[in-house]
């Protein structure tokens, strides 16, 4: 299938999926606006990093660059929900429950994100990217 893309202000790419002529569709592209029509195998079909997508020359690719960021988000959001339920044995000193214990936990997982952080920043692409976030 024929899509249109084009790469908007902020750096992300705008795909076009028409619903009929690829020529009809032409009109839903920003004004003043360079874009291209390329078929479907031209774009990635991973949406993981689809925020670091990139306009190529008759191509969308994936920035390393903006994936590490993303990744590192990612990261981020993934430890704070393995925190959570030590956080809670710390902050509300939940009877019952050693927070020292919780700690030790806490620390672990520190050490686990800390490795995946280092791996992230050491990848040199998307696929290293993915592994270092455990996938």
């Amino acid at each position: 299938m024929t899509k249109i893309i084009y790469s908007n202000s902020d750096g992300t790419v705008s795909i076009i999926t028409p619903t009929g002529d690829v020529n009809d569709a032409k009109k839903d592209v920003p004004s003043g606006v360079s874009y291209e029509i390329v078929e479907d195998n031209k774009i990635p079909t991973d949406r993981t990093f689809r925020n670091a997508w990139v306009k190529g020359s008759g191509v969308v690719t994936e920035d390393v660059t903006k994936a590490k960021a993303i990744a590192h988000t990612t990261r981020r959001d993934k430890r704070a929900v393995e925190f959570k339920p030590y956080d809670d044995i710390i902050s509300k000193q939940i009877p019952g429950q050693s927070a020292s214990d919780a700690e030790t936990a806490r620390a672990a997982i520190r050490t686990k994100y800390a490795t995946m952080q280092t791996n992230i920043d050491k990848a040199n692409d998307i696929a290293g990217i993915k592994t270092a976030l455990g996938g």
